[in-house]
């Protein structure tokens, strides 16, 4: 690692920094009435729902469980799955320039990230700056989510990391407590402009 830098490494979260996300950009499309759209998005296939595919249960088997209690709402639910690339409006390109201008440095860039496995796959096949990290920890492929702690032991242990020397930013207040909980250098992230601030301070970028 380069002595030149105050860190070894820069670590990005992906939806909210590198990804708008949001499965409203699909369902706005499937679902006309707003109300019925928030129901569905709640109740049926909720962030609670989502999350088990990020904790690494297959899409197969959420959509089973789903339509088993709503069957009503089964094409729906089907979408979700099928339809899963309409909830990714695209990258943000003022963070991915972001990402690109660390490429440049040489410094190890890296993901750590609440994703499906299935839907990573999808994701990175459609989208070729997420296959420009130096590694990547996928919650869905661990087993196990932010904030858990054994996720930041997994990126850590994995890619051989000083935790103090080791920048982290993610949208959600809560994972980057657990980073910092972790010992990693960790900021919330709330846009690219301030991200961009926040690595030249530390010496990764110039100003």
């Amino acid at each position: 690692m380069s002595s030149a830098h105050a860190l070894d490494a820069v670590v990005l979260d992906i939806g909210g920094v590198l990804m708008d996300w949001d499965p409203r950009h699909l369902f706005g499309k499937v679902i006309e009435d707003a109300a019925e759209r928030e129901w569905f998005l709640t109740e049926v296939c909720g962030p609670a729902w989502n999350r088990k595919q990020d904790e690494g249960r297959r899409w197969a088997d959420a959509v089973t469980e789903a339509t088993a209690r709503h069957p009503d709402r089964a094409a729906w639910i089907r979408a979700y799955d099928e339809r899963w690339l309409e909830t990714v409006a695209g990258l943000y390109d003022d963070t991915v320039a972001v990402l690109q201008q660390l490429r440049s440095t040489g410094l190890p860039v890296y993901a750590l990230t609440n994703f499906s496995a299935e839907k990573w796959d999808v994701a990175t096949e459609a989208f070729a700056a997420l296959g420009e990290f130096d590694g990547t920890v996928v919650s869905g492929v661990e087993g196990v989510v932010k904030p858990d702690p054994c996720i930041y032991a997994i990126l850590l242990d994995r890619f051989d990391l000083t935790p103090q020397r080791t920048f982290f930013t993610d949208d959600v207040t809560a994972n980057v407590e657990a980073a910092r909980g972790a010992g990693l250098d960790a900021e919330v992230f709330t846009s690219a402009e301030v991200l961009r601030g926040q690595l030249t301070d530390r010496g990764v970028l110039r100003p």
